[in-house]
C-alpha cells in the first residue's frame, strides 16, 4: 500500500500574496481607466459647450455687422476659454467663414500654453495606455423662422416696407379701422373682421406657422389678457428701451368675419412706438399729433384702431423649435445646425 504524500504548508506560502497583487493591479487599472474615461467625457462636454457658445457668438457678431477674420477668431477664442473649467481650450483658427450665413468653430484640448494637444496626467498612462486628444466642433447659421407665437395680430405683406438694402423701414401707421393702402380699401384686413388672430386660450398669444392659415377674431374688442402685455410695453418704453415685436405676415386672406383666415408667408419685426387698441388706460399710447409730430401717424378716435412704428431688421437667438422656411422679411434666428 502506497503512502499518501503529505504536502507541507510551507510550500503554499506566498500564493495568496501573488493573487492579491495581481487582483490589485487589475483593480487599479480598471479604476484608472474609469477615471480617465470620465475625464475624457468631462473634457469633451466643456469643449462642446465652448464650441457651441463660440459659434453662436461669432455668428451674431459677424452677421449683425461685417467682421474680419481676426475679429471672428478673437470672439471664438474668448468664448471657448470661458466655457472651460480650467479657462483654457484651443480653437483651431481661422474660424470657418467660407459658407454664407454660416460659421463653424472647432475646439480642442490645450496642452499647457502650446495650443492643441493631449490630455495630460492620465492615470492609465501607468499602464502604458496612449495619450488622448479630445475635440469638438459646432456650426451656427442664420435661418428664417417658420413658425412661432406672438401678440395676436397679423400684418399684410402690403404693409411691409423693409427691403434687403435697409435696416430700418419708414415710420408708419398700420390701421385696421379706417383702412389704409396696406390693409385694403374696405377699411378692414378682412371683410367683417379687424385684424386680431384667433386666440382660443384668451392669453393674448397666437401660434402660427408658415404655409398654414391662421383664423381671424373679428371685431374691435381686444383680448382681455393683452392688458398685461401692453403694460409691459409701456414699462419698457418708459425706461428708454425698445419694443420690438415679431408678427406673422400674410399674403392673402379669404372668408369673412370669424370664418376668415390669413395665409402666413413669414415673420417681420415691428419696432413699436405707439398704438390705439381702445380708448382708455394701456390700450392707447403715444397716439396724438402732438406726441408724434405728424398728424398722418396718429390714429383717429372712436372705433379706429392702429399700430405705429417701423419695420426693422432683427436677429434673435433661436432654438429651432419653430422650424424654418419663411420668406426673408428681415427677421432671422441664429441657431446651431449640428
Amino acid at each position: 500500500m502506497r503512502r499518501l504524500k503529505v504536502v507541507r504548508k510551507e510550500a503554499e506560502r506566498g500564493a495568496a500574496g501573488v493573487t492579491v497583487a495581481l487582483l490589485m493591479l487589475v483593480l487599479i487599472g480598471a479604476g484608472a481607466m474609469a477615471v480617465d474615461v470620465g475625464q475624457i467625457y468631462g473634457e469633451r462636454a466643456q469643449l462642446q459647450n465652448g464650441a457651441d457658445a463660440a459659434a453662436l457668438a461669432v455668428a451674431r457678431a459677424c452677421f449683425e455687422d461685417p467682421c474680419t477674420q481676426a475679429e471672428a477668431d478673437a470672439v471664438a477664442i474668448e468664448l471657448a476659454n470661458e466655457n472651460a473649467l480650467d479657462g483654457g481650450s484651443a480653437v483651431f483658427t481661422p474660424v470657418d467663414l467660407s459658407v454664407a450665413k454660416q460659421v463653424t468653430v472647432q475646439t480642442s484640448t490645450r496642452q499647457g500654453t502650446a495650443g492643441p494637444g493631449f490630455l495630460s496626467k492620465m492615470f492609465a498612462s501607468a499602464l502604458n495606455a496612449p495619450p488622448v486628444t479630445v475635440g469638438a466642433h459646432a456650426t451656427a447659421g442664420l435661418f428664417t423662422p417658420g413658425g412661432g407665437g406672438a401678440f395676436p395680430l397679423a400684418f399684410s405683406n402690403k404693409c411691409w416696407d423693409l427691403s434687403g438694402a435697409v435696416d430700418t423701414g419708414t415710420l408708419q401707421k398700420i390701421s385696421w379701422k379706417p383702412g389704409t393702402t396696406c390693409t385694403g380699401p374696405s377699411g378692414t384686413t378682412v371683410p367683417g373682421g379687424w385684424g386680431w388672430l384667433a386666440d382660443p386660450d384668451a392669453d393674448c398669444y397666437a401660434v402660427t406657422s408658415v404655409g398654414n392659415t391662421a383664423g381671424s377674431d373679428p371685431g374691435n374688442n381686444k383680448p382681455t389678457a393683452c392688458e398685461e402685455v401692453l403694460q409691459g410695453w409701456l414699462d419698457v418704453l418708459a425706461a428708454g428701451g425698445e419694443v420690438n415685436v415679431t408678427f406673422p405676415v400674410f399674403d392673402t386672406s379669404t372668408g369673412t368675419g370669424n370664418t376668415a383666415v390669413f395665409h402666413i408667408i413669414g415673420y417681420a419685426t415691428f419696432k413699436i412706438i405707439g398704438w390705439k387698441f381702445g380708448n382708455n388706460g394701456v390700450y392707447e399710447y403715444h397716439n396724438t399729433t402732438a406726441a408724434l409730430g405728424n398728424s398722418n401717424l396718429a390714429c383717429a378716435g372712436g372705433n379706429d384702431r392702429c399700430l405705429i412704428g417701423q419695420f426693422v431688421k432683427y436677429i434673435s437667438d433661436g432654438s429651432g423649435g419653430g422650424g424654418t422656411g419663411g420668406v426673408d422679411l428681415g427677421t432671422v434666428e441664429i441657431r446651431l445646425s449640428n
